[in-house]
C-alpha cells in the first residue's frame, strides 16, 4: 500500500494532472509541448510506476498533425491517471 501523501504533495499531482488535461484538450487545435506541461510531467514522474505515458505525452504534444496529436495526448493522458490511481496517488 501506497504511504499516506502530504498535502503539498496531494495539491502538486491535483494542479498537475490539470495541466495535462487542459494540454489534451487544447492539443486538437495547436502544439502544447509548453514549459507547463513539461513541468507537470516532471512532478508526476516520481508518483507514476511507468515512465512510458509521461513520455508519450510530451512526444505526442510535438507531433505537428492534429488529429495524431490529439489522439496521443489523450491515450498518454489516460495513461498516466490510470497509473497514478493504481499507485493510490490520486482519486478523482
Amino acid at each position: 500500500m501506497a504511504a499516506e501523501l502530504s498535502r503539498h504533495q496531494r495539491l502538486v499531482i491535483e494542479l498537475s494532472v490539470r495541466v495535462l488535461r487542459a494540454a489534451m484538450t487544447r492539443s486538437t487545435k495547436a502544439r502544447v509541448d509548453t514549459v507547463e506541461v513539461r513541468l507537470a510531467l516532471r512532478c508526476l514522474l516520481y508518483h507514476c510506476p511507468d515512465r512510458w505515458p509521461l513520455e508519450l505525452f510530451w512526444d505526442a504534444s510535438k507531433g505537428e498533425n492534429d488529429i495524431g496529436r490529439a489522439q496521443g495526448c489523450t491515450a498518454a493522458f489516460n495513461g498516466v491517471v490510470r497509473q497514478l490511481r493504481a499507485a493510490g496517488r490520486y482519486a478523482e
